[in-house]
């Protein structure tokens, strides 16, 4: 399905040692909010994915293999070239994206184990679609993921290559191992923007935690799918305030930068007061104190506000990393 592993002659062969990509970017686009706000994320990625989505918007490297319209080229690189690309541009992550990174799991743990040494935060930005083993093989360098959570409707999931359960299953087990889990959902008018839907998205996140970010972006019509109209700002708002009403304390909507008011911002869950403000994938203000708390009434946000060895700590990771431990 992904077209990248293979059985040769009794061998096991994956993909290793090239990119189709890589950029610093900021870690606000990925994205992720609750994690090193307003840092650079050099973020790589290779070909394949074992989703088909009409509307994939890194359709060039994760269809790549599937359509030759893509017409993207590889460059062969090393790990360590990798991490050093990362410290010329001064980024405090390592983030493995634009193609489906559990199928190319091997060379992101190559990556990852050069990285975490040098400071450097890991993360992937994937479909979910992920096992037990892919997990507990990437765990020691594991720290982050966004999951895509794009539907909430088995039916339609199975159109895109996958299954709920096993997406679901995947925030579920990422988050009971300490690994700080963010979610998005692409809104895609007339695919998966009903109430119902939205709202048992949210109440299945809150089951997992209310603090799980939940990240509400707006479509354009890309790809194959090009006949919903775009998503509209008042769409992300109406998602996110479903969000909220079921219980998550930290709902965004992006890619309407400016339209959304103040849901491009992070705000404290317990006094509401602002902390984080955000236009698209800007960090504008940062008033999180050093031990990622609020200034105003002390409560600890959730997300990983340091890197190893800075001032600020992983509030709210720490403690349930220790807890799981032991």
């Amino acid at each position: 399905m992904c077209k990248v592993r293979l059985n040769s002659a009794g061998q096991l062969r994956v993909p290793f040692g090239y990119v189709s990509g890589a950029a610093c970017d900021p870690v606000e686009k990925k994205p992720f909010y609750h994690l090193l706000p307003g840092s650079g994320a050099l973020t790589f990625g290779m070909f394949g994915c074992d989703f088909h989505c009409a509307y994939c918007q890194n359709w060039i490297t994760s269809q790549a293999l599937r359509d030759e319209s893509a017409g993207t080229r590889i460059q062969p690189i090393t790990s360590d070239e990798l991490v050093g690309a990362a410290q010329r541009q001064g980024a405090r992550l390592m983030v493995s994206s634009y193609n489906e990174p559990f199928i190319t799991s091997e060379w992101a743990a190559e990556v990852f184990a050069r990285a975490r040494p040098a400071g450097l935060v890991c993360g992937f930005v994937s479909n979910g679609n992920a096992t037990r083993e892919a997990l507990d093989f990437l765990e020691p360098w594991l720290q982050a993921v966004n999951i895509d959570l794009k539907t909430f409707d088995d039916r339609r999931y199975r159109s895109l290559g996958g299954t709920l359960e096993r997406v679901i299953g995947t925030i579920r087990d990422a988050h009971a191992r300490g690994i700080w889990v963010e979610v998005v959902t692409l809104l895609v008018p007339g695919f998966n923007d009903t109430e119902a839907e939205l709202r048992a998205m949210a109440r299945f996140l809150v089951s997992v935690s209310p603090d799980i970010p939940w990240h509400v972006t707006a479509f354009h019509p890309d790809y194959r799918m090009k006949e919903p109209r775009a998503t509209e700002a008042g769409d992300l708002v109406r998602a996110a305030e479903m969000g909220v009403a079921e219980g998550l304390r930290f709902v965004y909507a992006g890619n309407l930068s400016g339209r959304v008011g103040h849901w491009e911002d992070t705000r404290c869950s317990g006094c509401g007061q602002t902390l984080v403000r955000r236009r698209g994938f800007r960090m504008i203000e940062d008033r999180l104190s050093p031990r990622g708390c609020c200034p105003g009434c002390g409560r600890s946000i959730p997300g990983i506000w340091a890197a190893a060895g800075e001032s600020r700590r992983e509030s709210g990771m720490l403690d349930r990393r220790n807890a799981l431990s032991t």
